[in-house]
């Protein structure tokens, strides 16, 4: 019996959308705004050719004493952690809906290569299928 968090499902934030509310979830995202009114964090991903682009609408309040400058940073790739906490939110229009995640934990990436890391995440879910 574990009295733990449960751990996070490293994911695309491409497949976001098909995740439940409540689940704890890691992804990489490159950010495209930032609302110091809100605290919202808004991450893309558009991973290969023919993935469409997908959106994340990040809540940090919860990190905001962690929170510095670059992760804020238009153009910047960042990870996090959190919750989904909503897979229907229209707050970018009908055209691009964000998922909506409770970040309890972000912090920069490393310069990565996109496609190995892609690919990484991919295997990693073929492997528990």
């Amino acid at each position: 019996m574990s009295f733990g968090p449960l751990p996070s499902q490293l994911c695309l934030l491409s497949s976001l959308r098909q995740k439940d509310v409540g689940d704890k979830v890691r992804f990489l995202g490159c950010v495209t705004s930032y609302s110091t009114v809100s605290g919202i964090l808004t991450l893309q991903y558009r991973g290969s050719e023919d993935d469409q682009l997908s959106f994340a609408a990040v809540d940090v309040n919860l990190v905001l004493e962690s929170l510095g400058a670059e992760q804020t940073r238009v153009g910047e790739w960042v990870n996090v952690i959190g919750y989904v906490t909503s897979t229907d939110s229209k707050e970018l229009g009908d055209k691009n809906p964000a998922v909506e995640v409770q970040a309890t934990l972000l912090w920069s990436a490393s310069p990565l290569n996109l496609q190995k890391y892609e690919a990484s995440v991919k295997a990693l879910d073929r492997g528990k299928s």
